[in-house]
């Protein structure tokens, strides 16, 4: 050990008692059962623990020095420093199937629409509202206002023309 840790702390019938550090060496050497007993350090503290433990705590601690070693060797980042101030992970990695470009172009065109619907008659923005919006067939529509889904076709591309004629300009 490369420091003597503040306290250990043993267990004897099944709670902790707590030991100097000097303590406990004296113990050791006076009790050879003390030997057999298996500690891991704990915030500058010895603990004992059960060989189960002992050995999921030095697995850990070996697979951090892999990962660490790793990190080094291979300029890795650790996603533990994308956090903001309260510990919250942040998005730092790229969506590769996200066109950015597409989005900002999408969203601006959507802003165009919302200010051409309300340019359209009642009638025009209802037949607009029960296709693109409630996701109607042509043929629902028909049936919903009395027509035949020939002419809700036929009024569905005169407002779409509509509409991109009043976007466009």
């Amino acid at each position: 050990m490369k420091y003597a840790p503040r306290k250990v702390y043993i267990k004897e019938n099944n709670v902790y008692v707590e030991l100097s550090y000097m303590d406990f060496c004296c113990r050791r050497e006076s009790d050879q059962s003390y030997l057999d007993k298996l500690f891991i350090p704990v915030q500058g503290c010895l603990l004992e623990v059960v060989r189960e433990q002992y050995a999921d705590f030095y697995k850990d601690k070996e697979r951090w020095r892999y990962l660490k070693k790793l990190d080094t060797n291979h300029s890795l980042l650790s996603l533990e420093g994308f956090t903001d101030s309260e510990g919250n992970v942040l998005d730092f990695i790229i969506d590769e199937t996200v066109d950015v470009a597409e989005t900002v172009v999408r969203a601006v065109m959507v802003d165009r629409l919302k200010v051409a619907l309300p340019l359209l008659s009642d009638g025009e923005q209802a037949l607009i509202q029960a296709i693109f919006f409630e996701e109607l067939s042509e043929r629902e529509v028909g049936l919903r206002l009395g027509i035949t889904q020939s002419v809700v076709n036929k009024r569905k591309a005169k407002i779409l023309a509509k509409l991109r004629t009043i976007i466009e300009n």
